[in-house]
């Protein structure tokens, strides 16, 4: 059983919900990528998701690329970040980390080769935004070989065969996008997402993700009561774009937000 896995379990069995903080690994400045992640898991993270610095982030709003871009100033690449996750897992055995970024950079290294070395990092699950899956075999055979789950998205568009798709070949949760657009737009609509992951429930048991447009406590804890896990990356990264000239103190603000989240979240269960 992977660390996700193990962490989705062990949250059900206290009927709690995942919170997932992402951060782009490298932004502002590398040395601030390690401190914060255990920043984050102090306040209340159950699992952590790192970006991969990309040149062209096709999926990602304006939030997102301007980190992509702080952190390609220092020239952080997916060898630097498997270095940053090695360091993480130091000190901190236990919380799953999962990579989410783009194809090109694992197809340049090959997918065993990629496989083998995040595995040995410490990395657990891989979110590759542009590998759809049906296309996507033998990248989930290069992961699985390494006990790497291969977490996918879905979309309000998402057809039935694709949720039959995802279904058959994802592993740790399935992470649902609440909307259609970029990262780091603001129209959550709580009700239709939680038409759409009962829709979603008739094609898998794996513990189901939203992220996009979750901003504040609120809207954490509403979906929070629809979903298994709430994922929350703009509202981060945000703060981090406004902290560039202060980046000491970037873990103890993003963890302040991840820990107002974290009660909110865990308030809405008992109510």
């Amino acid at each position: 059983m992977s660390r996700i896995q193990l962490r989705f379990r062990e949250l059900g069995e206290q009927r709690r919900k995942a919170l997932i903080p992402y951060v782009t690994a490298g932004d502002p400045q590398p040395d601030v990528t390690v401190p914060l992640l255990h920043a984050l898991v102090a306040a209340g993270a159950d699992l952590v998701e790192i970006g991969v610095p990309f040149s062209d982030p096709m999926a990602d709003g304006p939030v997102i690329q301007a980190a992509c871009e702080r952190a390609l100033v220092h020239h952080v690449s997916l060898h630097d970040v498997l270095d940053m996750v090695r360091e993480f897992r130091n000190s901190d055995k236990d919380t799953p980390v999962i990579l989410m970024g783009y194809l090109n950079p694992i197809e340049v290294w090959g997918y065993e080769d990629f496989a083998e070395v995040a595995a040995a990092a410490g990395v657990d699950g891989v979110l590759t935004v542009d590998m759809p899956p049906e296309e996507a075999d033998d990248l989930v055979r290069a992961l699985q070989a390494h006990s790497l789950d291969t977490i996918f998205l879905l979309s309000p568009t998402s057809s039935e065969e694709r949720m039959h798709l995802v279904s058959q070949s994802a592993s740790g949760f399935i992470y649902y996008v609440s909307f259609k657009g970029v990262t780091g737009a603001n129209r959550l609509d709580v009700g239709a997402v939680a038409d759409k992951l009962d829709v979603i429930r008739g094609f898998t048991d794996l513990p189901l993700g939203v992220g996009f447009g979750i901003r504040d406590p609120e809207s954490a804890a509403e979906v929070a009561r629809v979903a298994d896990a709430v994922v929350v990356g703009s509202a981060l990264v945000g703060k981090v774009a406004g902290l560039v000239d202060s980046p000491e103190l970037i873990p103890a603000e993003l963890a302040a937000t991840v820990a107002a989240m974290r009660t909110a979240i865990d308030a809405q269960a008992v109510t």
